[in-house]
This record gives structure tokens, sequence and C-alpha cells, in this order.
């Protein structure tokens, strides 16, 4: 039987590790997250803060996949919800959603609305499968489990760099 983890202590531990990952310090690590159907994982000391999804205050005339301006602790942050902008279904607003504020360490603040986190994920866990030519250059590096399930690795500074990523307006 597992170890039971309240909500509280999970999130601490986890602050720790994304402190710690930010420092510099400690082993390599990812974070797993879901977008629509992808499995995404994202370098620790890239992944930034998350929080649970806050409401949302649409902007008109942006794109579809833009979905708006969220207040976090008194600074906005842009919104993209993730599986739309890689041509999925919508991101329920539900307890799982959560946001991934990937840009304030890169001076941006972008902040990407995910289905669920998938938690903390060891590299070492990964064998690295062949590029997707067809994916955009933050989205290219994929990587298996060892049950087998397709993992896409999220170059966040690449994604920042994106000009179709920064170009919300229609």
């Amino acid at each position: 039987m597992a170890k039971k983890t309240s909500l509280r202590d999970f999130q601490a531990y986890l602050a720790d590790r994304l402190t710690t990952a930010a420092q510099g310090k400690g082993g390599a690590s990812w974070l797993g997250i879901q977008a629509g159907d992808e499995a995404w994982l994202v370098d620790l000391s890239d992944s930034g803060e998350i929080v649970q999804a806050p409401t949302v205050a649409g902007v008109p005339l942006t794109r579809p996949w833009f979905a708006g301006i969220a207040n976090i602790r008194g600074n906005l942050f842009a919104v993209t919800d993730f599986s739309v902008f890689r041509g999925g279904v919508p991101t329920p607003h539900n307890a799982n959603a959560r946001l991934l504020l990937v840009g304030v360490k890169h001076g941006s603040n972008a902040a990407l609305l995910v289905s669920r986190m998938l938690g903390l994920k060891n590299p070492e866990d990964f064998t690295a499968e062949t590029p997707d030519p067809a994916a955009p250059e933050w989205a290219a590096m994929r990587y298996a489990d060892h049950q087998g399930k397709i993992w896409h690795k999220l170059s966040v500074r690449d994604l920042l760099a994106d000009q179709d990523f920064m170009n919300i307006g229609v």
C-alpha cells in the first residue's frame, strides 16, 4: 500500500525541490505535466511556480489558445491553454487544472494552463527517442518511459522565443 501524503506536504516538498533546482543544487529532475492527451517533461529548473488555476479574464481579439490574463499575487500573467496551443481540446477548468508560471525566470509573465501535474520525474527513468522533425524546436525532443509511453520534452526558453507563441493577436 502506498504511503499517503497530504497535499500541503507535497506542495511544500515540490516548492523545496523547485527552489533547489533553481539554485542549481541537487540532481537533475523533470516535472511531468499533462496537456490534453499529451504527457510533457519540463526541466525542474525551468518549470517555475505551479499554482491552482485561478479565474482567467478573457482578452478579445486574441487567438483561440490564448486563455487570457490571470492575477497571481498582484502580478498579471498571460495564460496560454497549452493543449489548445498544441491543437488539442480545451483544458477543463476543474480541481486538477494548474498554471505553470514558465516565464518568470526568463523575464516574461507567461503561464501555461495544463490539465494536471504528473509529479517529479527522474531523467534516468526515460530513454531518448528520435526527435520529431515535424515539431517546433521547443517540442522536438521525445522520451519513452519504462512502460513505453511517449513524453514530449518542453524547452521553455525556445517556447518563449517562438514567434507563434508570442503573437497572441488574431
